[in-house]
């Protein structure tokens, strides 16, 4: 190449500091932390959101749709963390207390003692709850009464935060990776430039 043409690429990007995108990409991925932050902690609001309408017998779809709604569409949302979560990280206990009590009740006035045995029976045998559950439909139905299984999509949930969002953490993070990708261009360009220009 032409070290003229050189030398006049170098007059235009001499202007151009490798300290410009240093002070780029702290501001951004400052602005990008916090902003994660603040998706991650309205969140957990959401969740809880869930839970008490869980426990309060409340509107537990519509709390549910909400929370749905904000991981599908913000980043670092995710419900599960580490190895040893919970999965499915969102597990209703007191929707699936009443589905339980709903069950012993369709057993009728008459059965309520044997749902009473089963269970004490069954949780003598095992101690995992899902184990617990099929015992006591197992013993039900020795005994000549049927139970339906409760299905799991009832009272357990799991949703998948977004990768990359159009919020303010996504643009930020976006700024930041740019800002990166342009100190570790201009950085050895100015080092070269100065030594061989």
């Amino acid at each position: 190449m032409d070290k003229r043409h050189l030398h006049h690429v170098w007059r235009l990007y001499r202007r151009v500091k490798p300290v410009y995108f240093v002070v780029a990409l702290v501001i951004f991925s400052t602005i990008s932390l916090v902003n994660l932050r603040r998706n991650n902690e309205h969140m957990i609001q959401l969740r809880n959101a869930v839970y008490t309408a869980d426990k309060n017998n409340g509107d537990v779809e519509s709390a549910l749709r909400q929370l749905r709604l904000y991981i599908y569409s913000h980043m670092n949302t995710s419900l599960a963390s580490g190895p040893n979560a919970v999965h499915p990280p969102i597990q209703l206990k007191y929707t699936y207390e009443r589905l339980q009590q709903a069950q012993e009740n369709a057993l009728g006035q008459g059965n309520s003692a044997l749902y009473s045995q089963a269970q004490n029976y069954c949780e003598q045998q095992t101690q995992v709850g899902s184990e617990v559950i099929s015992c006591i439909q197992q013993y039900a139905s020795d005994h000549g009464v049927q139970l339906a299984p409760i299905p799991d999509s009832l009272y357990k949930f799991d949703f998948t935060s977004a990768k990359w969002s159009f919020d303010l953490a996504g643009w930020s993070l976006l700024l930041t990776s740019i800002s990166l990708v342009g100190l570790l261009i201009a950085a050895p360009y100015q080092w070269w430039a100065k030594k061989y220009l």
